[in-house]
C-alpha cells in the first residue's frame, strides 16, 4: 500500500432546475468522496479542475481547499462534498486533482478521474462516470 494516497470517487448530476437549454445554460453537480487510502495522515490543501464542454471550450479553476474546506483525512477516512458548475453545451467533461501534504510534510498529487457531465439522461438521471 502506498504511504500517500487519496482516492477520488465521483458520482455527477444534470440539473434541469439549474439549466436553461435555449439560452445554452446547462447546471450540473457532482458529489466526490476523497478517501484516504495511503498509511500516513494527511490534509487537502488545494484543487485543480479543468472543465471542458462539448465545443472544447476549456476552463481552469484553481482553488484553496474544497467548498471550504480543507480535510485532515486519518487512513481509511473519508470526506464528501457536492459542488457544482455549469456548461454552454449539453455535454462536457470534468477531471482535475487535489494537492495534499501529509503530516509528515510530504507533498502528494490526488487526480480527480475524468467524469462526463451530460443533460441527455433525462430528469435527475445520473450522468456517466469514466474510471
Amino acid at each position: 500500500m502506498p504511504k500517500y494516497q487519496f482516492n477520488v470517487d465521483v458520482t455527477p448530476q444534470y440539473l434541469p432546475e439549474q439549466s436553461a437549454p435555449g439560452e445554452d445554460i446547462y447546471g450540473f453537480s457532482y458529489t466526490i468522496t476523497i478517501t484516504n487510502t495511503g498509511e500516513s495522515p494527511a490534509q487537502l490543501i488545494s484543487r485543480h479542475w479543468f472543465i471542458t464542454d462539448a465545443a472544447g471550450h476549456t476552463e481552469e479553476v484553481r482553488g484553496l481547499g474544497v467548498v471550504g474546506h480543507q480535510p485532515l483525512l486519518k487512513a481509511g477516512e473519508s470526506f464528501q462534498y457536492t459542488s457544482g458548475c455549469r456548461l454552454r453545451s449539453a455535454s462536457g467533461t470534468m477531471r482535475g486533482s487535489y494537492f495534499c501534504v501529509a503530516e509528515d510534510g510530504e507533498r502528494f498529487e490526488a487526480p480527480i478521474p475524468l467524469f462526463v457531465l451530460e443533460a441527455t439522461g433525462g430528469a435527475g438521471a445520473p450522468a456517466r462516470v469514466l474510471h
